[in-house]
């Protein structure tokens, strides 16, 4: 198939090698790519904030599968134009992708799914929200309904900062039409994971999870960013956990927006809390997770071009997810000041080095070419994703690649996978040293 794939991040660079190893796709042309996706796919230019432009564009290629990548064109209705056209479309139309599109809306949905959820409200005044965010009390959670590049979202313990979160938002237009409405919620306490599914609007199967890190700073510290890393799989979301949010979380929702005559075609995330009273969903995307697919393909073995052709034609019925059973960490090189304010332009060093380790791949996103050399262009430049036979030979690896590679200023979260490692270890030691009675051939 002559495969269309729309975006330019690190993970349209991790969906661009998949594609590449695809035994279906005999043609790949990316728009507007980057110097990391031109490896697998011929370059195409398009302005994505344009569906008029993504449009015509696909008109002079004739793809036989479009895969878009980020949400905006999603939610501005890309995947409507292409349809139209009578094309296969991996992506969900805008009315679908509302649930990542606006908060508010995906509140909606839940509640007419019956789906566990934090208590929230929306609001267009600064005095009904603090009045609604003292009744919940800290941790505040204010979120700009719409989207927001991941960076809509406030949560903090001091009062006078959520107000002030709040005036950005309704008061000064920080983020513009996407803020314009407020939800105000309730925090909840847990382990945070991303559990994605594909879906061709009837039917839909749960990938393995994996888990990001929203803070710029170890220990989630700092403000939150597009994401510093991830990994998978989540030792505390085991399968029977996943099941279990498949079945009462993802189903839920494809059939409630098949109903309502807006089928969820494409990829459905779900943020998941793992709280003490069972898991409850935190948000919707209407979209494959970045950084969170940097860590996922590198293990699916399933043909990642069959399988969005499958939820492209309705043809996701009897399909299986396969996986690799190494373990991925996927770490985020970023520049300087970022989420803030960031110098572009640094060459970067060390890329060769870095590839050249056992089981692991470098997806390029902020990057661009200048005069011949490979320079940083935006405030995510890489992800560094290694597979391991475990997550601690995972991390090694991962780190070790990072360290190769530099720029000037060059930063990068130092704890992205340690949890999992802890876990592991953990795990190891209890199999090792079982609690009296509770050993192999224990009786009850």
């Amino acid at each position: 198939m002559r495969t269309l794939l729309l975006g330019s991040g690190g993970r349209e660079s991790a969906m661009a090698w998949a594609l590449g190893r695809s035994s279906v796709v005999s043609e790949l042309i990316a728009a507007p790519g980057n110097p990391g996706v031109a490896e697998f796919a011929a370059l195409a230019e398009v302005e994505l904030d344009s569906p008029s432009s993504v449009d015509a564009l696909a008109g002079r290629i004739d793809p036989q599968l479009v895969v878009i990548g980020p949400e905006a064109p999603l939610v501005d209705g890309a995947a409507d134009l292409l349809r139209a056209r009578g094309m296969k479309v991996f992506g969900p139309d805008a009315d679908a992708a509302l649930i990542e599109g606006s908060k508010s809306f995906a509140k909606a949905v839940m509640a007419e799914a019956g789906i566990a959820t934090a208590t929230a409200r929306t609001f267009t005044t600064v005095a009904e929200a603090v009045s609604f965010m003292d009744e919940l009390g800290p941790p505040f959670v204010i979120k700009a309904d719409g989207l927001a590049s991941g960076k809509g979202v406030v949560v903090t313990e001091d009062r006078s900062e959520a107000i002030d979160a709040l005036e950005d938002r309704l008061v000064r237009g920080v983020f513009g039409d996407a803020g314009r409405r407020v939800v105000v919620e309730e925090f909840l306490s847990g382990q945070e994971v991303s559990i994605i599914g594909v879906s061709d609007g009837r039917t839909i199967l749960a990938c393995d999870p994996a888990q990001d890190y929203k803070r710029a700073l170890d220990e989630d510290n700092g403000p939150n960013t597009g994401g510093m890393g991830s990994y998978s799989p989540v030792p505390a979301c085991p399968p029977g956990r996943v099941e279990e949010i498949s079945q009462e979380v993802l189903n839920p929702v494809v059939d409630v927006l098949a109903s309502d005559g807006s089928p969820f075609v494409g990829a459905l995330y779900a943020g998941v809390v793992l709280t003490e009273s069972g898991p409850r969903v935190m948000e919707f995307n209407a979209r494959w997770g970045d950084p969170e697919t940097q860590a996922l393909l590198p293990r699916l073995r399933t043909d990642f071009g069959e399988l969005c052709a499958a939820c492209a034609v309705g043809e996701l019925a009897g399909a299986e997810l396969r996986w690799r059973k190494e373990a991925c960490v996927s770490v985020v090189l970023a520049s300087a000041g970022y989420p803030g304010r960031y110098v572009g332009g640094m060459p970067i060093h060390g890329l060769e080095d870095a590839a050249g380790i056992a089981g692991v791949e470098v997806f390029q996103a902020g990057t661009a070419v200048r005069e011949g050399d490979l320079v940083t262009a935006g405030g995510r430049v890489l992800s560094v994703s290694a597979l391991g036979d475990n997550f601690e030979q995972a991390r090694n690896r991962a780190y070790q690649a990072a360290s190769r590679i530099y720029w000037d200023g060059r930063q990068m979260r130092s704890d992205i996978g340690a949890r999992a490692v802890e876990s592991e270890s953990l795990s190891r030691s209890m199999s090792a040293h079982p609690a009296s009675g509770e050993g192999r051939g224990a009786t009850k």
